[in-house]
């Protein structure tokens, strides 16, 4: 079944945002805002180790990068893209009509937040889209049930802070994923191991930048950067176009 990875991996952001929301309840004000930092930090930590892996080159014993000029040029033109079309906004949009409908009470101040920073945090990897390929065209559903364990636990400690919007994050997980796996006999043939390894690199620094707004250090706008995750297989396109007619 194309879906069964991105069904299970939703449950599984459910069950784990159930858990933290257990959680929640008893523990202290102090504790609460200590752990927050806490997973800021980690979130911060998984994106750098991220885009490390993703351009960091050996080669007789002497350290290299790739792909840094497409990184630019990803998230230069994918922002562009993202602010004029105000994702940003959208998903706050979103998270707010969800806290309107389905919320009453001091859940309601962290709903919006918890929601979109779940959803970011789950979608922008590259085990999203490499995991819903091989559902979708293989029937192998082991790396999204993989990657719904890690987004249990992390939906966990998100929602042991955050609240009850960390689970309504399996609402956009299921449709990105489930978009990518239903296409993904028509997408595979564009993403290869380069472009995925490009898309990983652009979004590790997107969780990078998660952190960063966790810890409040700064409010950077992540969705409106989101675009830049597709940009490099906007840039290969662009590539096979060139070569076929030069």
């Amino acid at each position: 079944m194309a879906l069964s990875g991105t069904i299970i991996n939703a449950v599984l952001v459910i069950v784990g945002s159930l858990a933290g929301m257990l959680f929640k309840k008893i523990l202290p004000e102090r504790l609460k805002s200590t752990l927050l930092q806490a997973v800021g930090l980690i979130v911060m930590f998984v994106g750098i180790g991220g885009a490390v892996s993703a351009t960091l080159t050996l080669s007789d014993g002497v350290f290299g990068t790739k792909d840094t000029l497409n990184m630019i040029l990803s998230m230069v033109f994918g922002t562009i893209i993202g602010e004029l079309i105000d994702i940003e906004k959208r998903l706050d949009t979103f998270g707010a009509f969800c806290q309107r409908k389905l919320v009453k009470g001091d859940a309601r101040s962290t709903f919006a937040e918890g929601m979109v920073t779940a959803s970011l945090i789950f979608v922008v990897g590259a085990m999203a889209v490499v995991g819903a390929l091989d559902n979708g065209i293989r029937g192998d559903n082991s790396t999204l049930v993989a990657k719904g364990i890690i987004d249990c636990i992390t939906g966990m400690v998100l929602a042991s802070t955050l609240g009850i919007g960390v689970m309504f994050s399996a609402i956009p997980v299921f449709v990105y994923q489930g978009a990518i796996a239903l296409l993904g006999v028509y997408i595979e043939p564009y993403l290869t191991d380069a472009v995925i390894s490009q898309m990983s690199f652009s979004g590790s620094i997107l969780i990078f930048a998660i952190g960063v707004n966790m810890l409040g250090i700064t409010k950077i706008k992540v969705g409106n950067t989101l675009p830049a995750i597709f940009m490099p297989i906007v840039f290969d396109l662009l590539t096979r176009l060139w070569n076929l007619f030069v």
